[in-house]
């Protein structure tokens, strides 16, 4: 069997899910302080997402923007 864990007690590191662990940690400690839901914008300041735009107007969605904000 490949991908499975020793039973000897060994150390298995998945630091991708570490750290994403992490960010729900993150979110979970924002929306308990929050007053009612988090916005969108709170959100992305919480899991450090930067937008990057490489043309006015256009957000990294296309035209309209970044996320959430389709009607």
């Amino acid at each position: 069997m490949t991908g499975v864990a020793p039973l000897g007690g060994g150390l298995v590191r998945d630091y991708v899910a570490l750290a994403e662990i992490e960010l729900c940690g993150e979110l979970i400690i924002a929306a308990s302080a929050a007053q009612g839901r988090l916005s969108l914008e709170s959100i992305d300041k919480v899991l450090k997402v930067a937008e990057v735009c490489t043309e006015p107007g256009v957000g990294p969605a296309g035209p309209a923007g970044p996320r959430g904000s389709r009607p």
